[in-house]
């Protein structure tokens, strides 16, 4: 059936989509050429409220529209859509909009793996809490006293697995139509609390996945009268929600260059380079995996977050955590990213900082074997939202892999949020990013 309609996209900062349904009689003019759209939707938060975007935002811009291209590999089809208006296609903007879209930062960085000889894949957990409130009683409650799906932590309780088997199986259903290939999916350590995992796949179409999963399971919970929050701390009595990455490397043959037989724990050389440079440029691009406000609440004490850039194997305690035992599953989990960070971006990020590692020959430090929460050793974390977005600016390694345009009007926004939200309480943070933050 010939399309009547058909989405065309981009991926904005926060990782939602934002586009325009296309008539299908235009839509291969449009594959071929491309269309316009304001660059102004990267300066947007999820409720529509405009950032700081240097030449975008401020006093010089005009709000014109900029070229997108349009990816024509990437057609998904969308569920809940009738079969001739359910296309949708990634685009990405061109020219100077280049440098600040999520999808062509990721671009760049997957063709320097290349050229380097390296392909990346990536498997990415999804963590999230589901909620028997709509956007009515969101409003009429203020924000506040909200009900969870189920009412108690349930870490891989089948019984609350089982009473929700719709929902479950509805979330399968919609994977399916998307092309979106779950790994697993489980209770977490929350009432609510979820977890859904994205299997392992070449950087760009794990990452268009898990944006995939993040904006679609959002429309099946409203639809089933629920929402769905990606919030990392929507309360201070929750745990943290958190957005973990997989990441091996392979050469041009596709063998894992992690793998070494004869080296402690298997890992070799280059696996020790690329978490080297983990260990090293993480801290320079943090804000990039905590870029909201409402981030820094996960890093609290007691929470199951990192304080420190350190390592371990098998270690869920440190920020890196070495996991396989054989050439096809070795792999660095980064447990750094927050459940709102954008994925092309925190995948472009955690894939530069290895890369660089590789390069420069980094060596890491001694791995933690223990508990990482309490040992005084590694780097810690940026103590605040502010400080992150300092070393962002300042950081040479941001700047010459990622681009000093991005890290200019990025650091930009997360500053310009952060100002908006002086004074403001964690119920404000509910408005700006519960429902699609």
């Amino acid at each position: 059936m010939p399309d009547r309609f058909a989405t065309v996209a981009v991926v904005d900062t926060n990782g939602l989509l934002r586009g325009q349904k296309v008539c299908g009689y235009d839509l291969p003019a449009i594959l071929e050429g491309g269309m316009g759209m304001s660059p102004a939707q990267l300066a947007l938060d999820p409720t529509d409220v405009f950032l700081h975007l240097p030449g975008v935002t401020d006093d010089t811009s005009d709000y014109h529209d900029s070229r997108l291209n349009v990816d024509r590999t990437s057609r998904v089809t969308v569920p809940f859509e009738a079969p001739q208006d359910s296309g949708l296609y990634f685009a990405e903007f061109t020219g100077d909009a280049q440098a600040l879209c999520p999808r062509s930062v990721l671009r760049r960085i997957v063709g320097q793996a290349e050229r380097a000889g390296y392909a990346a894949t990536l498997g990415i957990e999804l963590e999230f809490t589901l909620f028997d409130e709509t956007a009515r009683t969101l409003s009429e409650k203020g924000f506040d006293q909200l009900l969870t799906a189920t009412m108690h932590a349930s870490h891989d309780l089948v019984i609350y697995q089982a009473a929700q088997s719709e929902f479950y199986g509805a979330v399968a259903d919609m994977c399916d139509t998307l092309g979106v290939r779950l790994a697993k999916m489980h209770e977490e350590i929350g009432g609510g609390f979820m977890e859904a995992c994205i299997r392992a796949a070449p950087a760009m179409s794990a990452a268009d996945q898990a944006v995939l999963f993040r904006n679609f399971v959002r429309v099946l919970a409203m639809r089933r009268g629920q929402t769905v929050s990606f919030m990392p701390r929507w309360s201070e009595e929750a745990d943290s929600q958190s957005s973990h990455i997989h990441v091996s490397l392979r050469d041009r043959a596709g063998e894992s260059v992690f793998w070494d037989s004869s080296a402690p724990h298997n890992m070799s050389e280059t696996f020790r380079h690329f978490l080297g440079g983990l260990q090293q440029f993480l801290p320079d691009v943090m804000l990039i995996f905590a870029p909201t406000v409402n981030s820094w609440r996960r890093f609290a004490e007691g929470t199951f977050a990192p304080p420190a850039f350190t390592w371990g194997i098998e270690n869920r305690t440190t920020c890196l955590r070495v996991v396989g035992e054989s050439p096809g599953s070795l792999r660095i989990e980064n447990r750094l990213p927050c459940s709102d960070s954008n994925p092309h971006l925190a995948a472009a990020a955690t894939i530069a900082a290895g890369l660089a590692g590789v390069a420069g020959r980094i060596e890491p430090d001694e791995p933690v074997v223990g508990n990482g929460f309490v040992t005084e050793r590694g780097r810690r974390l940026a103590e605040s939202m502010d400080a992150a977005i300092a070393a962002m600016r300042e950081s040479e390694f941001a700047s010459h892999w990622l681009g000093q345009r991005f890290v200019e009007t990025f650091t930009a926004s997360r500053h310009s949020q952060l100002e908006q939200f002086q004074g403001l309480s964690l119920v404000d943070e509910r408005r700006r990013f519960f429902e699609l933050g």
